[in-house]
C-alpha cells in the first residue's frame, strides 16, 4: 500500500502519525518547525486522508504500512512519533521492528485496550445523508445535534470532500473504521520489549495516559520516560504547541 505523504526539511528523518479520524494536514504545522534541523515525513494512515482504503485494519497491518512506506524511500532508520492510534502504531511498530527506530515518541496514548468514547461521533457521522447536503454548514448543524463541540466538528469536518456533481464524502473509510473500532481500541501487545530512548507525552488535562499505566508501559518500553504539557488535552501539539516542541526537540537533541 503506497501511503499519501508530504515531506519537509533535510537531515535525520523523523516520520509522523496521525491518530483516529485524522489527516496528515493535523502535523503540518509541528512538521515545518521540526523541518528547521530533520526531514520531515508526515503520513495519512491507511482508510485515512488521501491513503488508499482497505477492508483490513489491525495495528500490525499498520506497522507493515509503516516498514513498507520507510523502504520505499530507501530509510532503514527513523525517529518515529505517534499520536493517540498513531501512537499504537508506532509502538507496534517498534515491537515488531525495533531495528528500524532510532528514538520513539508516543503521544497521549497507552499501549493499554480502552473503553472507547467514540459513538456518539460514529453515529453523528454515518447519519449524514452527503449526497443530498448542499453546503458544509448544513452538515455542521447535523453534527452538531450529537457533537455539540465546535472543535470537534471542524476536525471532523477537515475529512470532507466535494463531489464534482454535488454532494459530500469523507475521506476516510468511515464504514471500515467502524467496522475495526475494536480493533483500534486493542491493547498493543508483544512478547518483546522496544529497550532504546522513549519519550511519552501526556496533555495535563486528558485522561489518556494516567499514572497507574506507567509500569504497563515500562513491561515493553523499558527506557520510557513520561513527561506532561501543561495546559493541553488530548490534542497536546494543537493545544500547546510551544511546550510540546520543546519537549521533543530536548528528547532529539539529547
Amino acid at each position: 500500500m503506497e501511503l499519501n505523504y508530504k515531506q519537509f526539511g533535510q537531515g535525520e528523518p523523523i516520520i509522523i502519525l496521525h491518530g483516529l479520524f485524522g489527516t496528515l494536514d493535523n502535523w503540518q504545522t509541528i512538521a515545518k518547525r521540526l523541518a528547521k534541523n530533520y526531514m520531515v515525513y508526515i503520513i495519512d494512515q491507511r482508510n485515512h486522508g488521501k491513503s488508499p482504503h482497505s477492508d483490513e485494519f489491525s495495528y500490525p497491518i499498520l506497522a507493515d504500512d509503516l516498514k513498507h512506506f520507510m523502504e520505499s524511500k530507501w530509510m532503514y532508520k527513523a525517529n518515529i512519533i505517534g499520536h493517540s492510534m498513531g501512537g499504537k502504531t508506532a509502538m507496534q511498530f517498534a515491537l515488531m521492528y525495533p531495528d528500524m527506530v532510532e528514538k520513539l515518541v508516543i503521544v497521549d496514548i497507552a499501549p493499554k485496550a480502552y473503553r472507547g468514547g467514540h459513538q456518539d461521533i460514529f453515529e453523528a457521522m454515518l447519519g449524514l445523508d452527503l449526497d443530498n447536503l448542499t453546503d458544509r454548514q448544513a452538515i455542521d448543524e447535523q453534527l452538531k445535534i450529537k457533537i455539540p463541540e465546535d472543535g470537534v466538528r471542524l476536525f471532523l469536518m477537515k475529512n470532507l470532500a466535494r463531489e464534482k456533481d454535488g454532494g459530500y464524502r469523507w475521506k476516510m473509510n468511515l464504514s471500515v473504521l467502524y467496522k475495526e473500532y475494536q480493533a483500534i481500541l486493542a491493547k498493543v501487545d508483544s512478547e518483546d520489549t522496544f529497550d532504546e530512548a522513549t519519550l511519552f507525552i501526556r496533555g495535563e488535562n486528558s485522561k489518556y495516559i494516567k499514572d497507574d499505566d506507567v509500569l504497563d508501559i515500562q513491561d515493553l518500553f523499558p527506557m520510557m520516560q513520561l513527561q506532561t504539557v501543561e495546559k493541553a488535552g488530548h490534542w497536546v501539539h494543537a493545544e500547546n504547541p510551544k511546550s510540546f516542541l520543546v519537549k521533543l526537540n530536548d528528547f532529539f537533541s539529547a
